[in-house]
């Protein structure tokens, strides 16, 4: 797949264009434009407008992935990209080597302290600033089916060695079902899995990046999976297909590792199991350990193009801090906020509705988002979820090792970054 990133061979040249900082307004009103999918945020918006009369913002509302990533770029190039924007964690670093948004760290110190420490660093790049400020996030948990886990006298399982043990005793138990399904479709699926392990696919200093896809953490996580697939006591059918969800609805698959907003979808494709499932955290790969990884979750950065940059950030900041504006992201756009005083009050006093049987769940998950591994995105994340999808079908097809796939995904991304001009080791 080709790289979104334009050639840059002085990364560190980019980086400093992207902190020199732009004018300000004085006086008079200031206009501010926003690019973002969020659901319903025009309403959250509108409370800000009404309180900073003097600043305005307008939503514009787009797509997200990388059709969002290729027209903020190539606004950014023509000179006329928006004052804000939402960006997924992983496409930041795209940003900013493309010199798309600015550097916030001289609005943003008293801001830090408001998120967990593995959320904070996915909006920075090694120590050379701050490109966004935390909005939503996506800590993993493990979903299950409390009805069929009592049916087949199953526990939970709290490590991931129990984990495997659970998958073998229920296909003794049941030709028909399985735990659950690996999935070679869903990269951020397997990047949060291979942030629990602690893996670190990317690092930067300076000018150069290390690259470590092929790590250990991650090739423990590939080899385990892959050994279960062999086993052919977990599933491997890709997920968010017509037959994936049939199987959650019907009880084919009796658990799914997810994130935080799997209710959501399992109301979508399985609403007739509502009540029936509980959430846990992740098993752990050491009995004690308390850790997990992120799938999904965006940011809201301020564009290098910005004339008003103090005030878009004065504006990312609130709407992702203030409590006001953190209640709204939840009621009314759904969205799992990443501010740590967000993620309990009010807004999330009460279940997701698919889940009225655990009253408790935003507390737990709460104390879950906390334990989140750090974690630096790359600048061809999209070369290498492209690679994943490649080397982990060819893996399943061919019944070869999973950790092959692994040292695909890191060649692959390592020569794209090496093409596109980047300095890299490993």
């Amino acid at each position: 797949m080709r790289s979104l990133l334009a050639p840059v061979s002085a990364l560190v040249i980019v980086l400093a264009a992207c902190s020199s900082g732009g004018p300000d307004s004085s006086s008079g009103k200031v206009e501010l434009t926003f690019w973002t999918w969020a659901t319903n945020i025009e309403k959250v918006v509108a409370r800000w407008n009404a309180g900073h009369p003097d600043i305005h913002v307008t939503v514009s509302r787009q797509s997200q992935g990388d059709e969002l990533v290729t027209k903020v770029l190539t606004a950014a190039k023509a000179g006329n990209a928006p004052d804000l924007l939402q960006a997924e964690y992983q496409a930041l670093p795209t940003f900013v080597s493309n010199d798309a948004v600015a550097d916030l760290a001289e609005y943003t110190a008293d801001a830090e302290k408001a998120f967990a420490d593995g959320v904070w660093q996915q909006v920075t790049l090694g120590t050379r600033g701050v490109y966004a400020v935390p909005q939503d996030s996506g800590p993993m948990m493990l979903y299950y089916r409390t009805d069929l886990f009592q049916q087949y006298g199953l526990t939970v399982p709290k490590t991931w060695d129990e984990f495997a043990r659970t998958a073998r005793t229920l296909r003794t138990r049941t030709t028909s079902g399985y735990l659950t399904t690996f999935s070679s479709n869903d990269p951020g699926w397997f990047a949060g899995l291979a942030q629990q392990a602690g893996a670190k696919w990317w690092r930067v200093s300076g000018d150069t990046w290390t690259v470590g896809i092929d790590d250990e953490p991650t090739t423990k996580v590939a080899d385990y999976w892959g050994g279960l697939v062999a086993e052919g006591v977990v599933d491997d059918k890709p997920m968010y297909t017509p037959e994936w969800n049939k199987a959650l609805g019907d009880g084919t698959l009796l658990a799914w590792p997810s994130a935080i907003w799997a209710p959501g979808v399992l109301d979508n494709v399985a609403a007739a199991t509502k009540g029936k499932w509980a959430m846990a955290p992740l098993p752990q790969w050491s009995a004690g350990e308390n850790r997990t990884g992120n799938w999904g979750g965006s940011s809201t950065a301020v564009s290098a193009n910005s004339q008003h940059r103090k005030e878009a950030a004065d504006f990312a900041i609130w709407l992702n801090t203030d409590p006001e504006a953190t209640a709204g992201l939840v009621t009314e756009g759904a969205l799992y906020p990443a501010a740590r005083a967000a993620q309990s009050g009010p807004a999330l006093a009460e279940p997701p509705t698919f889940m009225p049987n655990q009253p408790e769940f935003y507390t737990r998950a709460k104390a879950i988002a906390d334990t989140a591994a750090g974690w630096t995105w790359g600048p061809n994340v999209n070369v290498t979820y492209q690679s994943y999808k490649d080397a982990f079908g060819k893996a399943i097809t061919n019944r070869t090792p999973f950790s092959g796939a692994v040292r695909e995904m890191h060649t692959s991304t390592v020569a794209d970054m090496r093409k596109t001009g980047f300095k890299v080791e490993g």
